[in-house]
């Protein structure tokens, strides 16, 4: 893969670049967020790697700035915030894994290549349809948009993969558990109110203003 790896410790980004350069990977290595920011938006990459404290710009700001324009690149972050909240935060931008400093090179290589594998088998699915429907809500997961009684509706990033996961799963029992590990890559987390506060955003977005309840709660079960 080629892989965008944004990392200022002078002695951690060499490592971690000769390390993917070791099993085969094209790495693009960059201590300033800025400098990462303007190359992720002029060459194309199958993932990127980011520190959150880096000079110039954060890497949180990078991967928002990169998800506004529509990029789509699978991003990993690895810094040593390993706070839940930092972690959230880190999904809530955007982020599709999260390791923590420090680390064994074996569990990066691990993540690399898990998430190298989600990109593949994302890309071969040219079978699967591109728009999902349920009643009178579509969402196109090529442009990312989605609209009910023909009204466009903004969504962020986590609100779109949460929507999603329900409308592939029409009908069906979602646990709490499988929204966090699934759309949030976390384990169960019971202290976590991340699940419980996106699904009032997503209502207030596709039910609240049309009177019509999609997303049902099941008490003491989940969500259908």
């Amino acid at each position: 893969m080629r892989i965008l790896l944004l990392e200022d410790d002078s002695q951690l980004g060499p490592w971690v670049a000769t390390g993917l350069r070791e099993e085969g990977h094209v790495v693009d290595h960059f201590t300033d967020g800025k400098d990462a920011l303007l190359a992720a938006m002029g060459q194309e990459y199958e993932l990127l790697i980011l520190d959150r404290m880096v000079p110039g710009l954060e890497g949180l700001d990078v991967l928002k700035s990169l998800r506004a324009s529509r990029n789509t690149t699978p991003a990993l972050f690895l810094t040593a915030l390993g706070e839940v909240d930092s972690r959230v935060e880190g999904f809530e931008a955007g982020g599709d894994d999260y390791l923590t400093k420090p680390f064994a090179f074996v569990e990066l290589s691990a993540r690399v290549n898990a998430l190298g594998r989600r990109r593949e088998g994302a890309a071969s699915a040219t079978s699967e349809p591109t728009v999902l429907k349920y009643g009178d809500l579509s969402i196109d997961l090529l442009s990312r948009s989605c609209e009910r009684q023909g009204q466009a509706i903004e969504l962020m990033a986590k609100e779109f993969k949460l929507l999603e996961y329900f409308m592939r799963r029409p009908g069906r029992l979602v646990t709490r558990t499988m929204l966090l590990e699934q759309v949030w890559d976390m384990s169960f987390d019971p202290t976590t109110s991340v699940v419980e506060t996106h699904i009032s955003r997503l209502r207030a977005k596709i039910d609240k203003p049309f009177g019509d309840e999609l997303i049902r709660t099941r008490r003491g079960e989940g969500y259908v």
